[in-house]
């Protein structure tokens, strides 16, 4: 069954993981992604172990490639710009995640394109932005998040900031944002018939997730700090080490879900004080005493009975063959290029009428180069001459 972004037909200039991460879902929905890299400067995802068992593909490409075609083009060589724009006739939309003013230096600016593809939708993936004091400014996601603001009252006070497990700027701001851009600049364009520029920062998207405690900070002035208020460690709503090393994570902010867990632990004259007692800093230590006298899996056995918003802290592994990632099939079996099957992260979303699908795994960057061509009308013996002459490296 077709996916519901059917139709949309997407070149993918990104690199790493923003940008794959976003066209990804965007293929995984039913979009044509078409990927283009460079054949002389690949992706570096191609060459981050672990590889897929008896290929050279590594399994981020396997990954991040998903669903989608790979073109490999020399962007500095004119003949390649030709290519870009017979693709442009097909493809109306355009992501890239290079530096501002590189595509420019390539005549691949959207102020280039724009005139002779009105209805091109083009978006600009940076770290920060294409206008400001640090467009040029190289970044990763821990700069993109300092700069933020939600690193200012996270982690502990003792200790400070933590490395984050998954890389928040990146994916849940500029991967998502982009998406959600991309796909409400498209019903623009079915209105009007014209596309738009899409300027899309990593950092932009960090600072707006501070949400409430940033509107608290503009309207009020209130400048939160770590384990200052209810959801970052000050009060009860907290990890908690148990006898075996492991965690247990609680959330029962609401008073019922509170009162439940004081009496599942044997604490039933906690509630009066709930989950901001004003002696917070004694009282957790009481609790942390308490949850550290039984394994995890035996808190679990006691928390199963009862609905308190307490909940183990899984491996990832355990998280991946776990009841509930299996029964809402949170993994997808994908076909690699050589017909086997391989497990990967599956499409989140759920749709009752048109639900994602996998047609394959990512490929080797390249892998599509001749059969791109012919698609746009050049001839074998001009695709040899291109293959001969570096267009593709």
């Amino acid at each position: 069954m077709p996916g519901p972004l059917e139709g949309l037909k997407i070149l993918d200039f990104t690199t790493l993981l923003p940008g794959p991460y976003a066209t990804m879902t965007l293929a995984d929905l039913g979009a044509d992604v078409l990927s283009v890299v460079s054949g002389s400067r690949p992706d570096l995802t191609a060459f981050l172990p672990p590889f897929l068992p008896g290929t050279d593909l590594s399994v981020a490409s396997a990954y991040l490639g998903r669903g989608k075609r790979s073109l490999t083009l020399n962007l500095k060589d004119p003949r390649a710009i030709q290519v870009v724009h017979r693709l442009l006739d097909h493809y109306d939309i355009m992501i890239e995640q290079f530096r501002p003013g590189v595509m420019a230096k390539f005549g691949l600016a959207y102020d280039h394109l724009a005139e002779k593809f009105p209805a091109l939708v083009y978006c600009s993936l940076t770290g920060y932005g294409q206008t400001g004091p640090m467009k040029d400014r190289a970044g990763h996601d821990i700069n993109f998040l300092s700069l933020s603001g939600l690193m200012g009252y996270a982690g502990r006070k003792e200790s400070g900031p933590v490395p984050m497990s998954m890389q928040i700027a990146d994916v849940a701001s500029g991967s998502n944002y982009s998406i959600i851009a991309i796909l409400a600049a498209v019903i623009h364009r079915q209105k009007t018939g014209k596309g738009q520029y899409l300027d899309i920062s990593m950092t932009d998207g960090a600072v707006a997730f501070n949400a409430m405690a940033a509107a608290a900070c503009l309207a009020a002035g209130e400048e939160l700090e770590r384990e200052g208020f209810i959801l970052n460690g000050g009060s009860l709503y907290d990890f908690y080490q148990t006898s075996d090393g492991q965690y247990l994570g609680f959330g029962g902010i609401e008073p019922q879900f509170f009162s439940a867990f004081c009496r599942a632990i044997g604490r039933p004259d906690l509630i009066a004080g709930g989950v901001v007692p004003p002696d917070c800093a004694k009282v957790k230590e009481e609790v942390r005493a308490i949850l550290a006298g039984k394994t995890r899996r035996e808190w679990e056995a006691i928390f199963a009975e009862t609905d308190a918003c307490m909940e183990p802290v899984l491996s990832l592994s355990e998280a991946l063959n776990s009841d509930l990632v299996r029964d809402r099939e949170l993994v997808a079996q994908v076909a690699l290029p050589d017909g086997r099957m391989v497990r990967q992260p599956a499409c989140p979303i759920k749709f009752s009428a048109t639900p994602p699908a996998y047609g394959h795994t990512g490929v080797k960057a390249g892998t599509h180069n001749r059969k791109v061509l012919l698609d746009l009308g050049y001839g074998e013996e001009e695709i040899d001459g291109f293959e001969k002459t570096g267009l593709f490296s």
